[in-house]
């Protein structure tokens, strides 16, 4: 049976108007609930009741809103719960610790809060009963507890575990001042708290676990992603040089092919030519041999220049300066010095140009040493004023005037098995925006020269 059953609504007038509007501003709290009694008693009760459902109600808000801070790690967690149920309690000391081995991952082993939720982080600081709980904590003593009673029995000191899996892990106690009496709603809620606290603790420890492991795991796969992109460039390395490896060998194959087969083909047909000119006695027929005799001799120049290029193995991998040097010491006549100079700072270049260079140096040096009858040749390459200079002098006996009639006259009969090397450096300066020409040494021969831009302007200017 009901309150509103047992004790029926006695009849009253209507209110006035200005007793109504008191009562909007300020409801009647038995209007609210429905009571309409002349038993004191019982209304205490209902009012005794309906506190403590308020603070349970206010207590559990406290305890998810305490909860919810799982995400945020152990350390946030342990302390909001220590507030939560300080909170709940109006306690002058609150203790939560985790037993010695139980939870590790979880910090801090304990919180103490005194007097209006202070924490005191120094355990010798705090009073004798206070430590003694926290040791106790730690030892894993579960056991609840009631006691330091007040004069009308009433408890203020409550202990309560922290149990997870059928074992305690930690615990609460909490002291409470005079006028607030722990009753068993607060040990209720106490209990609700340490239930769920352990639960949280545990999802806390799994989540940071899972953090470290998700962690470890991003730092493996980056490993594993520099190492597969180290491999894959090995890979392509590897590859690269194998594909070297594979030119390489036929570069040589070609090369004593030349030097084996063509080569000497070209040698003994200039020795039959010159067997023939010994027997012979017309003009006309020695001018023609003369002429196949040249063009021998040519043919044999250009096999010796094409067999240094393929058996130069490295010669991909170095630059101009380096490629003179080493041109000057390869297949020149031991009656031929050859000085190599380089001027200002050397500028990288366009591959294919320092090959165009390298080719006219290499068919300057080889005229030299075949026609002109020099004992010396200066190679220079200078850098300045945007443009790179190349020059091949000698100190023969070409002229500089005759070499440009030839080229002229080369380049109007077109191909043919005459001066093409000439024709060849014309087009290859060409080709690379420069210019070549011919000029008298300063040693007393010939200089051939190169102007080729570079797009560094500003340095000094060429000479």
């Amino acid at each position: 049976m009901t309150a509103a059953a047992r004790f029926p609504r006695r009849r009253t007038p209507a209110p006035s108007s200005s007793q109504a509007a008191a009562g909007r501003a300020r409801p009647d709290l038995d209007q609210l609930t429905g009571l309409r009694t002349g038993k004191p008693s019982f209304y205490s009760e209902y009012r005794e009741g309906a506190e403590r459902l308020r603070r349970v109600i206010v207590a559990l808000d406290r305890i998810s809103a305490a909860l919810v801070r799982t995400m945020e790690g152990s350390e946030a967690l342990v302390r909001a719960v220590a507030d939560a149920a300080a909170d709940h309690l109006s306690a002058d000391w609150v203790v939560l610790g985790l037993v010695d081995g139980e939870l590790p991952d979880a910090a801090p082993r304990h919180v103490v809060l005194g007097p209006d939720g202070v924490e005191w982080a120094d355990l010798g600081s705090v009073p004798e009963r206070v430590r003694r709980h926290v040791e106790r904590l730690h030892a894993g003593d579960g056991h609840h507890h009631h006691d330091h009673h007040d004069d009308d029995q009433r408890p203020r000191h409550l202990h309560v575990p922290i149990r997870l899996d059928g074992r305690t892990v930690g615990g609460f106690v909490a002291w409470t001042p005079p006028e607030r009496h722990i009753d068993d709603t607060d040990h209720s809620v106490l209990r609700i708290l340490a239930g769920q606290t352990a639960s949280a603790l545990q999802n806390c420890a799994l989540l940071e676990r899972a953090e470290r492991l998700h962690a470890r795991t991003a730092a493996q796969a980056e490993d594993l992603r520099v190492r597969n992109d180290e491999l894959m460039l090995t890979q392509q390395a590897l590859g690269a040089a194998r594909q070297r490896e594979v030119l390489d060998n036929e570069r040589h194959r070609i090369a004593r092919e030349l030097h084996d087969s063509v080569t000497q083909y070209a040698l003994s047909a200039g020795m039959h030519i010159e067997l023939c000119r010994s027997e012979i006695t017309e003009p006309d027929l020695l001018q023609h041999l003369d002429t196949a005799k040249d063009l021998t001799r040519r043919a044999v120049e250009q096999l010796r220049s094409a067999i240094y290029a393929l058996n130069d193995d490295d010669h991909a991998d170095k630059d101009l300066p380096s490629m003179l040097r080493q041109l000057s010491t390869v297949h020149m006549p031991d009656e031929l010095r050859v000085e190599v100079t380089i001027g200002g700072a050397p500028v990288p270049l366009p591959h294919e140009h320092e090959q165009s260079l390298f080719r006219i140096a290499g068919e300057a040096l080889f005229n030299t040493a075949m026609h002109a009858s020099a004992s010396r040749a200066v190679v220079r390459l200078a850098y300045a004023g945007g443009r790179v200079r190349l020059s091949i002098s000698d100190d023969g006996g070409a002229s500089p005037e005759q070499i440009r009639r030839t080229l002229r006259a080369a380049s109007v009969r077109g191909p043919s098995g005459e001066h093409r090397g000439l024709v060849n450096m014309d087009a290859r300066a060409r080709e690379m925006g420069g210019i070549l020409r011919f000029r008298r040494s300063r040693i007393g021969g010939l200089q051939v020269q190169v102007d080729v831009p570079i797009g560094t302007p500003g340095q000094e200017e060429l000479g």
